[in-house]
């Protein structure tokens, strides 16, 4: 049908004028609205949905042609009344019915639940979900990335949208009783409350028809599958850490400590609480939400394994990264002895406590029981680092001797000395802990099918690819190896030297244990 303008002007006796006002010759005065034929209602009816208003009758004719091809389509036609927020409550019902099946864990669905209240129905809901548009989703993404952040400048058309997320966290803290995160949140977060929105917008293309194209495709870049040769870790080699002291620039984005690096750091934190989390990291590798997510429950020192079934990458406790990081890490007697140490010294802290002890149920803890914070472990390793290097700049160039430098800095001579005897200390972040066991270990022989499986990657090629900064060691064995193999007169021999001849021999490894203290 024809699009038509109208607008809700009134006569004298009060009647409405619709397409009868005077006024709509104007340019700006009415909008434009248009019917279209639909499949008749299940009773028999005619339906004749009517579409606007719109600003133009360019814009009507539009979206007429649009909606006549969607029930065309799909025999159905478009639901333009129902909101974003109501399609997003539907969706979410049937969730929880997939998940009293068991299909769902109870954490993503609490998960959901928190980015429906908190973000997508303050930010969106109001909104009929035909309608909404990318710029609209980004605008709610763009707020949000300003939560928290007091000194942040909000733009002029983000305040409502400010306004509303910041109505929902006040009301959800004095419903719960307890302030909401204090933090920013970051883009990880982001996307997990995208996916919310995503699943429920896909719904509505592929289910129940009501949309032809989600809004929500493509705002953000898909996740390569691969790591690109930059990214790719690099071992700190001797010729590096000296060029990182005359330059202070590292040679690439992610670096690898060398056995003796992670070996003498691991000795300089051995008299810190915290000692036997970082023997974990260093050993095993995993993530950082990963340990910080362990709980006591998993972990079996008599059986010398531990099962990585959560993580908390920032505020609260969720599922692990994927189905393959969903796994058990079977470690050594080393490690079994350091772990025991740390459950007693934990079982004393208890007792210390007593009432006010706060039993999380995770196996690493602050001293009275509440769980870690992820960010702590990066910020206590770099500071770790950091005073290690100190230490060496206090008696390398200032001339200080071990026992100035442990009353300067309220520590031990004996860690002083770890310290002045060891090489500096390369820059590397907490996660590169878990690429230098990977590294290590593949060094030392294990088979990379083991070294994938304890790192929960998907794929043994895809450990392989991502850890070929070992080549460069597993070259020089080789290389070794060849060398000693082949039967030669020595080169050195001198005209007054018998020549001296090399037995074959075979490599066994012996090298590679005395240089990896870590596996």
């Amino acid at each position: 049908m024809k699009p038509v303008k109208k607008c809700w002007c009134r006569d004298e006796s009060g009647k409405l004028l619709h397409t009868r006002c005077p006024k709509l010759k104007k340019r700006g005065h009415g909008k434009w609205y248009g019917r279209y034929e639909a499949p008749p209602a299940p009773d028999g009816k005619r339906r004749q949905p009517e579409l606007g208003p719109f600003d133009t009758e360019k814009e009507c004719k539009e979206a007429l042609n649009a909606a006549a091809t969607h029930t065309q389509r799909t025999g159905r036609v478009r639901d333009r009344k129902t909101t974003l927020g109501e399609l997003l409550e539907t969706r979410y019902a049937q969730r929880i019915e997939d998940a009293k099946s068991g299909a769902l864990a109870k954490t993503t669905m609490e998960a959901e639940r928190e980015a429906i209240d908190l973000y997508l129905k303050p930010g969106l809901g109001h909104l009929k979900f035909v309608e909404l548009r990318d710029s609209d989703i980004m605008d709610l993404y763009a707020a949000m990335r300003l939560i928290n952040r007091p000194d942040a400048e909000v733009p002029s058309k983000l305040d409502e949208l400010m306004r509303r997320l910041t109505q929902a966290r006040a009301l959800r803290n004095s419903t719960s009783g307890r302030a909401y995160s204090t933090r920013p949140l970051g883009e990880r977060r982001i996307r997990r409350i995208h996916a919310v929105l995503t699943g429920a917008l896909n719904h509505a293309v592929k289910v129940t028809k009501s949309l032809d194209t989600s809004p929500a495709v493509g705002l953000f870049p898909r996740k390569r599958s691969s790591i690109r040769a930059s990214e790719k870790p690099l071992l700190w080699t001797d010729e590096r850490v000296e060029r990182w002291q005359e330059t202070g620039k590292v040679p690439g984005k992610v670096m690898v400590w060398a056995p003796k690096h992670a070996g003498v750091f691991l000795d300089f934190i051995a008299e810190e609480r915290l000692y036997p989390l970082y023997h974990l990291a260093a050993y095993w590798g995993p993530r950082r939400g990963e340990i910080v997510g362990l709980e006591k429950q998993d972990f079996s020192v008599p059986r010398r394994r531990f099962h990585v079934r959560h993580a908390q990458p920032d505020d609260e406790l969720d599922e692990v990264k994927s189905g393959d990081s969903n796994r058990y890490v079977i470690f050594d007697d080393l490690t079994a002895d350091v772990m025991t140490t740390w459950f007693e010294g934990q079982a004393a802290e208890r007792e210390a406590w007593g009432d006010a002890y706060i039993d999380s149920g995770r196996v690493f803890t602050y001293e009275d029981g509440r769980p870690l914070r992820p960010e702590l472990l990066s910020d206590w390793f770099a500071r770790q680092v950091e005073k290690y290097n100190t230490f060496q700049r206090r008696h390398f160039e200032d001339g200080w001797d071990a026992d100035r430098i442990a009353r300067r800095h309220r520590t031990s001579v004996e860690r002083v000395q770890i310290a002045l005897a060891g090489p500096p200390l390369p820059p590397v972040r907490f996660h590169d802990l878990r690429h230098g066991a990977a590294t290590m270990a593949a060094a030392a022989g294990v088979a990379m099918k083991v070294i994938s499986d304890n790192l929960g990657h998907s794929s043994e090629s895809f450990t392989a690819d991502v850890y070929a900064v070992v080549a460069e060691e597993l070259a020089t064995a080789a290389a070794r190896k060849i060398g000693e193999f082949v039967p030669r007169r020595s080169t050195r021999s001198g005209p007054d030297q018998d020549p001296v001849v090399q037995d074959p021999v075979v490599h066994s490894g012996a090298a590679w244990d005395t240089a990896l203290p870590l596996v």
